[in-house]
């Protein structure tokens, strides 16, 4: 028997408390956090991306050019998020029955794309010919100017992105909240404006020492460094998006917490580990496996899996659609329980035996009671 309630339940529900390290952000906020921190990142690119842009055509720096390009690559970038958290969020149809959420997974792939092969590929690119054929800079103290505003609107767009994500781990430690994150959003911002920062030093490096020691080709050197940099962002950003493509499903920790919810219910038997997969940032499917005492079936399971949902859901806030299965139970398990009840003991074994024998536990001091064939664990309870 097969089991969906598509709505969540509100009130008080009994039960332990949520674990924060599990997560329980919910999808508007995490949506608006997400987007303020894609504006700030686009505006401070939009300023920096022309302003490395008329320096390094002043100056002639192959590492300017690259920060420029990086800049403007970056803006692009933060618009396609836009789209994808734009067409995400469109109402579930006849033809997508769980909505539109991995339409934002897609679109971050696009981004890591294009950051790997424009950004990092031109800039690598770029570095390469000015390795080969160095020119000496012209005034460089244009690019140190321009460094240290791009260091600041950069610093700030980091910042923003910083707190949004912040707001979102809630109590989970910062790099475990980052490797387990859902929502490609914030982690491409923050990643974007972290190599940023980093493609930032290099350049002033690059520029500073290829003045100080009359050596052009350090300034292509850099130009080559910052295209590395970004190719190998990038890829993480390619292979963080790949697994939510493909149906990542939650953490072994928030599944065996709520595989214990179903436990805990006095109507159930039996659960299995759930089958998960993100639909989206703070959407996430889950299908139960649930096998119920007779009592329970005979009485109607439905109240029991109401409670189970709402169990759940009051937990993990993320929890968007719960498919339970509740099986009866098959004739070997129950007479395997009636013999746990003729030994007077509450838990029986799973294993299958002779069904004119079934087994269970007794203390090793004690015969076995009619009925009960030995336990190969018996005396070790």
């Amino acid at each position: 028997m097969e089991h969906r309630h598509g709505d969540a339940r509100q009130g008080e529900v009994s039960g332990p408390p949520a674990d924060p390290s599990f997560g329980s952000a919910v999808a508007p906020t995490a949506s608006s956090a997400s987007r303020i921190a894609v504006y700030g990142a686009i505006a401070a690119n939009v300023a920096i991306a022309t302003t490395k842009f008329v320096v390094a055509a002043v100056t002639g720096s192959s590492a300017m050019l690259s920060e420029a390009i990086h800049s403007t690559v970056d803006t692009g970038n933060e618009l396609l998020l836009l789209v994808g958290m734009a067409r995400s969020r469109r109402p579930a149809d006849a033809m997508h029955p769980f909505g539109y959420g991995k339409e934002l997974y897609f679109w971050s792939l696009m981004v890591a794309v294009l950051l790997f092969s424009v950004g990092g590929g031109i800039s690598a690119y770029e570095g390469v010919l000015h390795m080969l054929d160095p020119a000496p800079l012209t005034d460089p103290h244009w690019n140190y100017v321009v460094l240290a505003i791009a260091l600041v609107f950069e610093s700030i767009s980091f910042g923003i992105a910083l707190r949004s994500f912040a707001r979102e781990k809630g109590a989970q430690p910062f790099w475990r909240a980052l490797r387990n994150s859902k929502d490609p959003t914030t982690v491409t911002v923050l990643a974007e404006d972290a190599t940023a920062l980093a493609g930032l030093l290099i350049a002033a490096l690059g520029v500073y020492a290829s003045h100080r020691f009359d050596m052009p080709v350090l300034d292509g050197a850099a130009s080559l460094l910052i295209g590395l940099l970004l190719a190998g962002v990038a890829t993480l950003l390619i292979v963080q998006s790949r697994s939510l493509l493909v149906g990542a499903g939650i953490d072994k920790a928030m599944a065996q917490a709520m595989r214990q919810i179903v436990l805990d219910d006095p109507a159930v038997l039996s659960a299995g580990m759930p089958l998960t997969m993100h639909l989206g940032p703070a959407e996430v499917l889950v299908t139960l496996d649930v096998q119920f005492h007779p009592e329970s079936v005979a009485n109607g399971a439905a109240g029991a899996i109401d409670r189970i949902e709402r169990r759940i859901r009051a937990r993990f806030p993320q929890v968007s659609r719960i498919f339970i299965e509740a099986r009866l139970m098959t004739a070997g398990a129950r007479r395997r329980m009636n013999a746990a009840r003729r030994c007077g003991i509450a838990t029986i074994s799973t294993s299958r035996r002779s069904a004119a024998a079934p087994w269970c536990r007794w203390s090793a001091s004690a015969p076995a009671p009619s009925g009960c064939a030995p336990s190969a664990a018996a005396g070790r309870r």
